[in-house]
């Protein structure tokens, strides 16, 4: 299996530093490249119009949306150093080849909402400083392709470097904001308090939550914590996770804090002085000079905006590239890939601004980031769903309580969503011309949705008590009734086992040509999706039980007396059996069949047919 982000796969060492600041030092650094989502330009369009419509009211939103963003990224960290797994890949091995089509385009969709998001964002800050009209600021945009090739081909930690200086120009501007806008604390304390106004708070808060906690951050997390190279016993792993939660604590803070200064901003500008529908990121930059009285608050606001469009970008490209090589196990350049997800962002802001005007880029910011809250449940579940699963996890599953908030946090979103897309389409239905038009293509695109929202939670639940009453056959119910005879001419047998009653005739059988002296190898090949893809680098849950099981009856066998040895092979029995086969110094293959006939043995019985052609030992059939 092809590695997450090859080109810096486990490029910084931190097996050198043994302990103390330095070691931490080592690891610190992924956290920050995916902290720079939660405060990129769509954060500042939901958070001005938050802080203008609504004062402090909303800012218990961001707190919320800021500890469910920690435990989701320490989730996503978790299941990138245990499993050395990003979550696309993960997902690919989990679930059908259609659903992953699926899950892939949802992931793009969120990754091109989020560079929409950025594209403006970076269009108005340079608007702002230089006077550049938005139109031919949206073309510049992409240039800055090649600011992101460059720092590839540089390594990861200049990467890194290069991201906490932008974080650092977003930071101290906002401290210097905050200190012109001279807010009230006592009211930033009320803020805490849970309330919601009206629906119109509830839009905005959504979009708070979208622009927060984001789906493509969970993927780039995923992969990021594999740039480290680290100590694979329990003990450096442990270490690690514990070492990426201060990096995510930290990294997270910061956003919490330029996210919470920019509402707080607002707040304590336009809703103080009455002015609350100040959406739109350039008029907050237009009125920042008059109500703060200070020429260098719109400079400091517009450069900030252009270091927090820049760097989101940097990171929305990888998590672009990170997606598509994780769930289509597709490798393009860097450059192409950074070209395309940069169009599609493009485009539909282009012909937006050149229909509407420049007046609807706060409501195209806004509309962004509630894409992306709605797409978010697609990423969260399966990620819970994976940190979940202690075979996955090889014991460093999250505790039950963990995984109680978890799910919890996971409700909270898919709920507040649901009542968006409801509130939406019966808005849409009551002040359309034609529903018919809606019912016909709105609605049951949203039901299809909400069907596979609700097939990819029970899923794995489902799969997991059919693993516990599979047909997999338990050694201890083998009925074992044979006759050796005193002298054998074979002296490897090769017996294939599936784990079903077919096996009882075939070990039954091979004992009785072999006798105690013979070598018995016992083949068993898994056939799951995860396998056939990757072979002997899966790690999925049905790998699992059959290693297992495979160990079981070579430790009962065994204790009868046998010499056992056992092979698992990985992907098409037909293909792989007669490479073990012929690779191996066997005298004849035994099989056990499920008494197939007819319509059954054209439908699965054409692994023996392929298989007796390729192997060059014989090959007995067992009934």
């Amino acid at each position: 299996m092809s590695k997450s982000l090859e080109e810096v796969h486990e490029s910084v060492s931190t097996e050198h530093k043994k302990t103390g600041f330095r070691k931490i030092l080592a690891f610190l650094g992924p956290a920050y490249l995916v902290s720079v989502g939660y405060m990129d330009p769509g954060n500042w369009a939901t958070d001005i119009a938050g802080g203008s419509q609504f004062g402090y009211t909303l800012v218990w939103v961001l707190l919320m949306s800021n500890l469910m963003a920690l435990l989701l990224q320490s989730l996503s960290a978790r299941l990138g150093i245990v499993t050395q797994r990003d979550l696309a890949q993960a997902s690919r091995e989990t679930y059908s080849k259609y659903i992953n089509y699926i899950l892939y385009f949802l992931a793009e969709i969120a990754i091109a909402a989020c560079d929409l998001a950025e594209v403006l964002g970076m269009a108005i800050g340079i608007n702002l400083l230089f006077g550049i009209p938005l139109f031919e600021g949206v073309l510049i945009t992409v240039l800055d392709t090649f600011i992101l090739l460059f720092l590839i081909n540089k390594g990861i930690r200049k990467m890194e470097a290069f991201i906490i200086a932008l974080v650092a120009i977003i930071g101290f501007s906002f401290i210097f904001e905050m200190i012109f806008a001279e807010p009230e604390v006592s009211k930033i304390i009320a803020g805490l308090v849970p309330s919601i106004p009206n629906s119109a708070a509830l839009y905005i808060a959504i979009g708070i939550i979208g622009a927060t906690v984001m789906p493509h951050n969970l993927y780039l997390h995923s992969s990021l914590v594999q740039t480290r190279k680290f100590d694979r016993s329990p003990a450096g792993i442990k270490q690690a996770l514990k070492y990426n939660l201060i990096d995510s604590t930290i990294a997270l803070n910061l956003a919490f804090f330029v996210n919470a200064a920019i509402l707080i901003l607002a707040a304590a500008t336009f809703h103080k002085n009455g002015m609350f529908e100040v959406a739109e990121i350039q008029d907050a930059h237009q009125f920042l000079e008059p109500l703060l009285g200070t020429k260098w608050a719109p400079i400091l606001f517009a450069v900030a905006l252009i270091a927090a469009g820049q760097s989101s970008t940097v990171t929305g490209t990888l998590a672009g590239q990170i997606v598509m090589e994780g769930y289509l196990h597709l490798r393009i350049q860097p450059w192409v890939r950074r070209i395309i997800t940069r169009l599609i962002a493009i485009v539909p802001a282009l012909i937006v601004i050149w229909i509407y005007g420049e007046d609807v880029t706060g409501k195209l910011l806004i509309l962004s980031q509630v894409i992306l809250s709605l797409q978010l449940g697609f990423a969260i579940i399966p990620l819970i769903h994976f940190v979940s699963d202690k075979s996955k996890m090889n014991g460093f599953h999250i505790s039950r309580t963990t995984q109680v908030v978890s799910w919890i946090i996971a409700l909270i979103i898919v709920s507040l969503n649901a009542k968006l897309v409801y509130d939406e389409i019966t808005s849409w239905l009551a002040n359309s011309d034609h529903p018919i038009i809606l019912w016909v293509t709105v609605i049951p695109l949203a039901i299809a949705f909400a069907g596979l929202l609700l097939y990819i939670v029970f899923k794995p639940f489902i799969a997991k008590a059919k693993s516990k009453k599979v047909i997999n056959h338990s050694p201890h119910n083998l009925k074992l009734h044979f006759t050796p005879k005193e002298s054998q001419s074979i002296k490897n047998i090769a017996i294939s086992v599936d784990f079903s009653h077919a096996d009882e005739a075939a070990l039954n059988k091979a004992f009785e040509l072999g006798g105690i002296d013979t070598e018995y190898t016992l083949i068993h090949i898994v056939e799951t999706v995860g396998a056939l893809m990757y072979g002997v680098h899966v790690h999925d849950h049905e790998t699992t039980i059959d290693e297992k099981l495979l160990l079981k009856y070579k430790e009962m066998l065994s204790e009868k007396g046998f010499k056992i040895k056992t092979e698992l092979g990985f992907g098409k029995p037909n293909n792989v059996i007669p490479k073990i086969i012929n690779e191996g110094n066997f005298d004849i293959l035994v099989m056990g069949t499920h008494g197939h006939t007819g319509l059954k043995d054209i439908l699965f019985g054409t692994t023996v047919d392929k298989l007796r052609h390729k192997i060059s030992i014989p090959l007995l059939i067992v009934k």
